[in-house]
């Protein structure tokens, strides 16, 4: 193995196995009880911490390469889930929503696993202009924030489950109360939506012709999700929409915004192995 694929493969192992630890000890919290939550919430946020300073480095030196900036599926999809990871990490801190870890960190991992065994590239130009390289930065960003947004709407649907059938304990003793997941899910998406406004903005003035750069698809499905998502925010503050209502327009949005990125980026460069 030569030096290059050493320094590749040895952050991005300990990066999973790091990532696998910090998810395990989460859901050992979880179903441990009300006094192992306190006792044990800080050990996986910092085991987590270093997997993603792993993980960014791996990243590093995939991302920018002597071809250009390599955006290939695998690469990107990679990038997102470094990206989730770090957001969901440095937010459990402060805001109870490190539970959702148990679902991101082993997400995060098998993004790097797939990465390390992948051997396909798609390179962009070194001489980038800045508001192109903007718009890819926020366009990730928004879609990571969304992410992490779809991820707590998931838990809040099997918390609100839960509840209805009347079955306290076990993830909902590691969970915020109800109220306060659905206050944190719209602040998410609130703030994801305002990300997202920005990069269609920006998107804007960066296409030259949408059929020559296959980009129809991709831009007519994130107009459908930031109108799914603006629907969702104008019903919430009109109608006040909750629980399920909220987060079924969620994972619809989400899932809109989901095919126009990795939906169209997987045919595109995977089955049909165009540039």
């Amino acid at each position: 193995m030569n030096s290059l694929a050493l320094n590749l493969f040895l952050p991005g192992v300990a990066g999973i196995l790091l990532y696998l630890l910090a998810g395990g000890l989460l859901w050992q919290r979880l179903i441990g009880g009300a006094m192992a939550q306190q006792a044990a919430r800080l050990r996986p946020l910092l085991i987590g911490l270093v997997a993603v300073a792993l993980h960014g480095s791996l990243l590093w030196q995939l991302l920018w390469t002597d071809a250009g900036l390599d955006v290939g599926f695998y690469t990107v999809f990679s990038l997102v889930g470094w990206l989730v990871a770090l957001l969901l990490i440095l937010s459990s801190f402060t805001r109870p929503i490190e539970s959702l870890g148990i679902v991101v960190l082993p997400f995060t991992a098998l993004t790097v696993l797939l990465r390390l065994l992948s051997d396909e590239h798609q390179y962009l130009a070194r001489d980038l202009s800045a508001g192109l390289e903007f718009h890819i930065l926020i366009s990730i960003l928004a879609y990571s924030l969304l992410s992490i947004a779809v991820v707590q709407a998931i838990l809040l649907y099997f918390q609100e489950a839960h509840l209805h059938n009347k079955q306290p304990g076990g993830i909902l003793r590691a969970l915020p109360p109800l109220e306060t997941m659905e206050t944190m899910l719209f602040q998410m998406i609130g703030l994801g939506f305002i990300v997202l406004s920005v990069s269609l903005l920006s998107g804007g003035f960066y296409l030259e012709d949408l059929f020559a750069q296959h980009l129809v698809h991709k831009t007519v499905l994130s107009i459908i999700a930031w109108i799914l998502f603006a629907i969702l925010l104008w019903g919430r503050i009109q109608f006040g929409w909750r629980g399920r209502v909220a987060i079924r327009w969620t994972i619809a949005a989400f899932i809109a915004l989901m095919l126009a990125y990795f939906g169209s980026k997987f045919v595109i460069e995977l089955i049909l192995h165009q540039a």
